[in-house]
């Protein structure tokens, strides 16, 4: 993230360091949006939201633990862990009243902080994630969820990294900038991460909590997301939970890389009655 307008700082655990960046200058009369990448991506993922909302809200976006620069940070974390420091982040910049932006992993994130902190967040956006309920997966599902990294460790770490740009991105820019994070862990560290990402995800939906959404939420997903189940638990969730769904044209799993100006502008009509 280049911009002047946003700042480095970094929050120490005990387990290691987490690296966000936040608006160098803070308004008390405008919104907080959140930027939560989903797995193995890191800040650099929301860019294209960053510049565009950079003189319009207060900002924050992260690299996860265990992502990017929030490293070393040994990939031992459950969602709740993640929810907990993102609290006291933002506890201790004043941001009030967020509205959490999070694509896939980061989509889940967000809901675990929701459910943990009831009426906090003054809005959520899902990008490309899916639902934390229990009742929207099968058990052998979660089962595989849990079972993933002699899978990925069985690729050649080109391929893997050719696999993921590609199958997570339809455009140019997406798939580039994909393969540009990818390639900052070796294939080990990659391939541990995603595997601890996916059973935390496991490991939080069969702790069958009601993770009801206490504030306005939108659903946002590409048309061509071919990451898993996606396209199916949204369709799903969007009708179960009576939530509105955007489906964008042309777009894959990282659909805020591959139509930017779709989701700045979906982004911008949910936050403006928010604000």
């Amino acid at each position: 993230m280049n911009d002047s307008r946003l700042e480095k700082r970094v929050f120490q655990t005990p387990f290691g360091p987490i690296a966000y960046w936040i608006s160098k200058e803070t308004h008390e009369n405008r919104p907080w949006l959140v930027f939560l990448p989903g797995l193995t991506a890191d800040h650099r993922l929301f860019d294209r939201q960053t510049s565009y909302f950079e003189k319009s809200a207060n900002l924050i976006a992260w690299d996860a633990p265990s992502h990017g620069q929030s490293r070393p940070f040994e990939p031992a974390w459950s969602l709740d862990d993640k929810a907990r420091w993102l609290k006291e982040i933002l506890d201790l910049e004043g941001a009030t009243r967020p509205i959490l932006i999070g694509q896939s992993m980061g989509g889940y994130v967000s809901q675990a902080f929701i459910d943990l902190f009831p009426s906090t967040a003054k809005g959520f956006v899902s990008i490309d994630s899916c639902p934390l309920q229990r009742n929207y997966y099968q058990k052998w599902e979660l089962w595989l969820l849990k079972h993933t990294k002699s899978t990925f460790m069985a690729f050649p770490w080109k391929m893997l990294v050719n696999l993921g740009s590609k199958g997570n991105a339809t455009s140019s820019y997406g798939r580039n900038l994909m393969h540009e994070m990818m390639c900052d862990y070796d294939k080990r560290e990659y391939c541990e991460l995603s595997a601890h990402g996916f059973k935390a995800l496991a490991q939080a939906v069969e702790k069958n909590r009601a993770y009801e959404l206490s504030c306005p939420a939108l659903l946002i997903c590409g048309e061509n997301d071919g990451a898993g189940s996606a396209k199916r638990y949204n369709h799903a969730w969007s009708k179960g939970a009576n939530l509105p769904i955007h489906w964008i044209a042309g777009a894959g799993h990282n659909s805020n890389t591959d139509n930017p100006d779709a989701i700045n502008g979906l982004l911008e009509q949910f936050i403006e009655p928010l604000a």
